[in-house]
């Protein structure tokens, strides 16, 4: 005898298979949407068999029509949500609402922010990955937690009460790619003006780039091991770009050039007080 499902056993399985990086359903049998079927539906039927309209001042019926449907520029789009944006309240709503990226279909989470709003130091990351997708926040992963202990080896955390003592943190992408697959280039475009109108509102004084496609995303560059540690400047701030913390977990080496590059964004806060 087979057993039944109940609701909360079905919502489990789709948790887990979600979990397991699944994104599409797929059928037992392949569907062919070419195949014509055997007779159109009767209201197919009647639309054909109804006599066109004459052109005016003519006897003969004229073709129908084919009206295209309008194109929607999910760029444009999200320029004009994320400008009307007045506070970082109203952006998130904005983001969270915006239907024109599919990443939200498959995401469990909108991961929007961490810290304090108007900290002295915004960090901008990539996309969130399981874990956060999990928990809607970001970097709160191994990475997550590297960063957390670099930023204490400067005096700086995301739990800190006082701005000149907390970070700002937030991704170029607010959900999670499927399988923690790279950010795509239209993904990035699409979120951008989210990502500028973001930084706007948070008004920081350094952004700290973690990563290849938060230099993308605000440099329109990439090659962050060429790009580290040299000063550039990002929606119109100073900005540090600095190896991934998920790159430094798989190659220790590299920290030491990290820590170069903390020590560089210190100096610069020290220099502006």
């Amino acid at each position: 005898m087979e057993s039944v499902l109940d609701h909360r056993s079905a919502r489990a399985l789709l948790d887990w298979h979600i979990a397991l990086g699944a994104d599409e359903c797929i059928q037992d049998m392949p569907v062919n949407r070419y195949e014509l079927p055997d007779a159109a539906p009767v209201s197919v039927r009647k639309m054909a068999a109804a006599p066109a309209p004459d052109a005016p001042g003519t006897g003969a019926p004229q073709p129908a029509r084919i009206v295209p449907m309008a194109q929607v520029d999910p760029v444009a789009e999200a320029r004009r949500a994320a400008a009307a944006a007045a506070d970082l309240p109203a952006l998130r709503e904005a983001m969270e609402g915006f239907s024109l990226c599919d990443l939200r279909r498959g995401a469990r989470n909108f991961v929007f922010a961490d810290g304090m709003p108007g900290a002295r130091v915004m960090i901008v990351g990539e996309a969130p990955g399981r874990e956060e997708d999990l928990e809607g926040r970001p970097f709160v992963g191994p990475a997550g937690q590297l960063l957390d202990r670099m930023l204490a080896a400067i005096g700086l955390a995301r739990g800190s009460d006082q701005v000149d003592g907390s970070v700002y943190i937030t991704n170029v992408l607010p959900w999670r790619p499927p399988q923690n697959r790279d950010p795509e280039a239209a993904e990035i475009a699409m979120m951008r003006p989210f990502l500028e109108r973001h930084i706007a509102l948070a008004r920081p004084e350094i952004l700290i780039l973690m990563g290849n496609h938060a230099c993308d995303a605000l440099l329109q560059r990439k090659g962050i091991l060429r790009l580290r540690g040299t000063w550039a400047e990002a929606a119109g701030l100073p900005a540090m770009p600095m190896t991934h913390p998920a790159y430094l977990l798989r190659n220790p080496a590299a920290k030491r050039e990290a820590w170069a590059d903390l020590l560089a964004i210190q100096n610069r806060l020290a220099r502006a007080t």
